[in-house]
């Protein structure tokens, strides 16, 4: 039941969520024209996995042929540099090694770059050990692939970016306010109403559902969408450990993939302070964020694969964030899911499930495809 005489506003379109991706696809829909409101439950843009990710910039080494993770990660890997250096947004582009610390995982590298091949990452060029160590001297490997095109970014300087482009065409985030339910028009060209915790109804043609983590369980809210076009949610956490001391690297140090993750990584801040991870630790939801000390002998064994020399007691607990995932335990990894009406036959929504990494690189490309999905 909604108040008896609900206060509802007009506008063009409805963004619910204002990590990176809800801004860039805000961001998108505004500059084509749109009257944009991004809609964000917390006190702050981007504190869901937009604050709590690696803040790497992938090449796109890894995704199946022709999947959107591999096509939008590609794509967005070449707009974020070019908007970065457009905008005066702090990024690096460092570059990476991906090695192979045993003799049977040498062949994996061959796959992997045959796979970036594939997918258009044509400037990954296989190392021996030598020339990698001639690269990282404190490194071990038997081999490695070299990815210049990897960086790093300031996510945030990014997300602040969008929300300053999103409003210079004329749209606008509004904070604390989480969306209850969404009532979908029956007829395409209706406006749908957005309902939020404050009983305030918003009737918007278009509604892009950005929730990240909470996507899934909001669009079970959504009246009128087939409880089969959406799918169950997974959670896997991903704790990171970070070095007391400067690391001896200026690559970003990765090791071969692992089931529901790309492994326990050395990846860098713009300061050039270490961090180490992230793992992959199911959890039944998106509620504990703290980083279990327990895990730091297992995280140093990890290291110690690449860098041998790394210190006793050296690294420290850091942070965790949580993947949004749409598959869980044991089950083969899916692409993004940009589900629009030629999916759900519902005019105007688009939801947008499992945006893990590749997300922020992905985030500006991902941004024109829901523009496509409309």
């Amino acid at each position: 039941m909604h108040p008896a005489s609900p206060s509802i506003e007009e506008v063009d379109a409805v963004v619910i969520g204002a990590g990176v991706v809800g801004l860039a696809v805000a961001r998108s829909l505004a500059l084509a024209g749109h009257a944009v409101w991004v809609l964000e439950a917390q006190a702050a843009i981007g504190t869901g996995a937009s604050a709590r990710n690696s803040e790497v910039i992938h090449a796109g080494l890894y995704y199946p042929t022709g999947s959107l993770k591999a096509r939008l990660c590609v794509q967005g890997k070449r707009m974020l540099y070019d908007y970065c250096a457009a905008r005066g947004i702090a990024h690096r582009r460092c570059g990476k090694l991906l090695v192979a610390t045993s003799p049977a995982q040498l062949a994996q590298l061959d796959s992997v770059m045959a796979q970036a091949h594939a997918n258009g990452v044509t400037d990954v060029v296989r190392l021996s050990a030598a020339q990698a160590q001639a690269m990282e001297p404190a490194l071990h490997c038997l081999g490695a692939l070299h990815s210049p095109s990897t960086g790093i970014v300031d996510s945030h300087g990014l997300m602040l970016a969008l929300q300053a482009d999103l409003e210079q065409a004329g749209g606008m985030v509004v904070l604390r306010t989480p969306v209850q339910r969404v009532d979908l028009a029956a007829q395409p060209g209706a406006r749908h109403t957005v309902w939020t915790h404050e009983g305030m109804g918003l009737a918007a043609r278009i509604v892009v559902n950005a929730a990240g983590l909470d996507a899934p369980v909001l669009a079970q809210q959504f009246a009128g969408l087939a409880p089969r076009h959406v799918p169950a949610a997974f959670f896997a956490k991903g704790n990171y450990f970070s070095l007391a001391a400067k690391a001896p690297f200026s690559h970003l140090i990765y090791p071969l993939p692992e089931p529901g993750g790309l492994g326990v990584h050395l990846t860098l801040d713009l300061a050039g302070q270490a961090k180490f991870g992230p793992d992959v630790q199911w959890v039944p939801d998106a509620s504990d964020y703290q980083v279990d000390p327990a895990r730091g002998p297992a995280f140093e064994a990890h290291v110690r694969k690449f860098w041998p020399g790394l210190p006793p007691g050296a690294l420290q607990p850091a942070y965790a964030g949580i993947r949004p995932k749409i598959s869980g335990p044991g089950q083969d990894a899916v692409d993004f899911c940009v589900q629009g009406p030629q999916v759900h036959g519902v005019a105007g929504l688009v939801n947008l499930f499992g945006i893990e990494s590749p997300g922020l690189t992905s985030a500006l490309a991902l941004g024109e495809a829901v523009l496509e999905a409309l």
